[in-house]
Formats: C-alpha cells, structure tokens, sequence
C-alpha cells in the first residue's frame, strides 16, 4: 500500500478507528497484564508466608 500523507496512513482507508482501536487495546493489555501478574504473585507469597507462619506456631 501506498500513502500519498501521514493522514492518509493513520485513516487506513476508512478502517483507522477500527486498525489503531484494536491495537491500542492490545498494547495497553500488554502493558497490564504484567502489572496484574506480579500483583497475583505477591498476593500468592504472601498467603504462602502466612500458612508457613501458620504451621510454625504450636
């Protein structure tokens, strides 16, 4: 494809909303789900920590 302009390329013929709608949604699910992952990990640890401390107690 060709683009005579920059607006042009960012209409994608008619298609732009739906062409950079979708991938902003996939870079902006990209950039979350690491974020959420790491919370889910140290919410993991720290009820691990918990049910260790839990058995170590008499």
């Amino acid at each position: 494809m060709n683009w005579g302009s920059a607006a042009e390329f960012f209409a994608m013929g008619g298609h732009g909303f739906y062409v950079w709608g979708s991938f902003g949604a996939c870079a902006l699910l990209m950039l979350i789900e690491p974020i959420l992952a790491g919370r889910r990990r140290n919410r993991a640890l720290s009820e691990l920590k918990r049910e260790v401390a839990a058995r170590k107690e008499p």
